[in-house]
């Protein structure tokens, strides 16, 4: 079968890499001058390209290179999840001798690299110590056991590990091709050198997340990895063991080590000592510790002139450093930057939508009590999928960002006192919307004058919040000064000196801009929906007849399904879904006609809704049974009863996903 010519370049490229590896050339050299030297029938003046073959074979070249050139093709260019580059396959050969150290596993060499770009090879050969996990049981055949995952995030690009069982030692072994300048082409496409390598101060963001048998998922730790050492190494290639560390109040805790190997491709001409890595990265801190530290002076002052204004600003919430899942305190603003989506999500409504499918659930600290202080970093709160309403509002408020609307976050108190978060858009015309990053509702705020007579109307206020302490961005920070921090009076012209007491933007960005802070993690792009929403879709609604039947036989009732019905019931769940994206309530009238005709006179038909962001079945069937309108469906008695069940996925970004459930049922009305 013959190649198109970009496979036969592709295949040139890689053979022209591994040759260069091998570093044929130079032996070919040898070989030549030796059998010109001491062979008569080799001369240079009658030398052919057999007789150059013939040499290269007796001294077994040819054989060791067509040995160590085993491609393999991997089955999929991305996982399950997204992650990976989704536009090329990737390539790799097997190097038995040099990259095997394991007699379980081939370590497989990515060969598909472009040979004008320079790479990092990040190679995971397994974890230790992770005590918390020595007991741990291994699995039976078909049981299902608590994993490990690792999530890679490095210059905009993101991977992830296979999951593996949770154990003392855990077999996680992956590698991941890393691109060092991925975001520019470099000085005319050239290679980057040592220079502009030293330059890139990114760390590689590694989150390792455990998923349990009722697939929850929980963050087990979240380290930046110093990938430069690599350039002091001959080979630019150095192994290491990392120490993770808890997350939280754990942040000093080592949960395990990781065992990597990092590697240059293709190698570096010239090799940099220890010390100039070690003065770089000493310079590099000492400048953001210097930064940090006038702005916090800065800051100090603030605050003080902030409470000479008024004395009660001390009981406002005015949140201006918090802490990160390591327990490094950062600024507020540091947390966001404008986040495009791309074309996984086309409007700041269905950013809202998608935001609220994210799992809540609050930070606690060890024994309970309290929540906890932790802002989860971006990277961290995807991978997990579940955070706090401040990672949620922090990542709806950078979407909205990234469509190019004038957004805050909010930082003040729900109705009940407690402590909240959630997004605010001022409009050109002074149109201010709240956003809830929890279940993505609008609210229109319409600010009550206090000064008004009784007698003039105001306006009802329809949102959950009662005060707001603070508002800010990316480059911007505005504490609350009006003589009330009660959201229902609340003006948000934030460039009212009398009003807002704003930070200096100058200060924010020496912190916050681009560049300044490079320990702290950027912003991970979103990845794609991978999930078949008609294939889960219609497992789940299998699964659901089943715990149903189940159900009603433990009741001694028999049961009819009615298929016709059920597909009766998909737009309802459609009308439902576009109306939490858009907001806007769609006509069911068409559904409405069709469950009329499908029921026949003297019968009468109910119907409960239900929507949930997880796919457990057992679950979504337990919580169903708790509400008295789907517990009197389920268990519907009476004369012609016929059930009827419908499920409709709709998936989004991060693998969140909308799961709607419809149970119905119509009997012969008994007068």
């Amino acid at each position: 079968m013959a190649l198109s010519p970009e496979k036969v370049s592709e295949l040139k490229q890689i053979i022209h890499t591994h040759l260069s590896q091998m570093d044929v050339q130079s032996r070919i050299r040898d070989i030549l001058s030796e059998n010109v030297r001491g062979d008569e029938v080799l001369h240079p003046d009658n030398l052919s390209e057999e007789e150059l073959l013939f040499a290269l074979r007796q001294k077994g070249v040819v054989d060791e290179v067509m040995q160590q050139l085993q491609f393999e093709r991997a089955e999929k260019p991305y996982d399950e999840m997204g992650y990976g580059h989704a536009h090329k396959r990737a390539t790799h050969f097997v190097d038995k001798d040099e990259y095997a150290t394991s007699a379980k596993l081939k370590y497989l060499f990515p060969a598909n690299v472009d040979p004008t770009r320079r790479y990092l090879y990040l190679q995971v050969s397994g974890g230790k110590a992770f005590l918390e996990h020595f007991d741990e049981p291994e699995p039976l055949p078909g049981q299902i056991a608590a994993t490990f995952t690792l999530h890679i995030h490095f210059r905009g690009q993101r991977f992830r590990s296979r999951p593996v069982p949770c154990a003392c030692e855990p077999a996680i072994q992956e590698g991941f091709l890393l691109e060092l300048h991925k975001d520019s082409s470099g000085d005319g496409s050239r290679m980057a050198n040592n220079t502009t390598m030293l330059s890139i101060c990114d760390p590689v963001h590694l989150v390792l997340v455990k998923t349990d048998v009722n697939g929850d998922s929980h963050l087990i730790a979240s380290h930046n990895l110093e990938w430069r050492s690599a350039l002091t190494s001959k080979q630019n290639r150095i192994n290491t063991a990392i120490e993770l560390k808890g997350v939280g109040a754990e942040n000093k805790v080592p949960v395990g080590l990781l065992e990597i190997q990092m590697q240059l491709i293709p190698k570096t001409p010239e090799v940099l000592a220890g010390d100039i890595i070690t003065a770089q990265i000493s310079l590099e801190r000492g400048k953001q510790a210097e930064r940090e530290r006038l702005f916090l002076v800065y800051a100090k002052q603030w605050w003080k002139e902030y409470l000479q204004i008024r004395g009660t600003h001390s009981q406002r919430l005015v949140k201006i450093f918090a802490q990160d899942e390591n327990g490094t305190n950062r600024p507020v603003c540091s947390y966001l930057k404008p986040l495009r989506a791309g074309r996984l999500l086309d409007t700041p409504r269905e950013s809202a939508r998608f935001v609220s499918l994210i799992g809540y659930e609050k930070v606690l600290t060890v024994g309970g009590g309290e929540k906890g202080e932790q802002w989860t970093t971006m990277h961290a709160f995807l991978c997990r999928n579940k955070g706090d309403c401040e990672d949620h509002a922090i990542l709806l408020c950078s979407l909205l960002l990234g469509f190019g609307l004038d957004a805050y976050v909010c930082v003040g108190t729900k109705a009940k006192g407690a402590a909240h978060t959630w997004v605010v858009t001022i409009g050109p015309d002074g149109l201010i919307t709240f956003w809830e990053s929890l279940t993505g509702h609008r609210y229109i705020h319409r600010a009550v004058n206090p000064n008004d007579p009784p007698a003039v109307p105001q306006p009802k206020a329809n949102h959950p919040y009662r005060t707001i302490g603070c508002v800010f961005s990316h480059q911007a920070f505005y504490a609350n000064c009006q003589p009330t921090d009660s959201v229902d009076v609340c003006l948000f012209d934030l460039t009212n000196e009398s009003q807002w007491k704003a930070m200096s933007e100058d200060a924010i960005r020496s912190v916050c801009g681009l560049g300044a802070s490079p320990l702290w993690p950027t912003l991970p792009p979103l990845c794609a929906p991978t999930l078949d929403a008609a294939l889960i879709s219609n497992d789940l609604e299998q699964e659901l007849r089943s715990l149903v039947s189940q159900h009603r036989r433990d009741q001694g009732l028999g049961t009819l399904w009615d298929d016709q019905l059920s597909y009766l019931l998909t737009p309802a769940l459609a009308a439902y879904e576009t109306e939490r994206v858009t907001g806007l309530s769609v006509g069911n009238e068409e559904f409405q006609q069709a469950i009329r005709r499908a029921v026949p006179d003297g019968h009468t038909f109910k119907g409960y809704p239900i929507q949930f962001v997880h796919r457990n079945p057992r679950k979504a069937f337990a919580s169903c049974l708790k509400s008295p309108v789907c517990d009197e469906i389920i268990n519907c008695r009476g004369d012609h009863v016929r059930l009827a069940v419908r499920v409709r996925v709709y998936t989004y970004p991060e693998s969140a996903a909308s799961v709607w459930v419809m149970f119905a049922s119509k009997y012969k009305s008994i007068l």
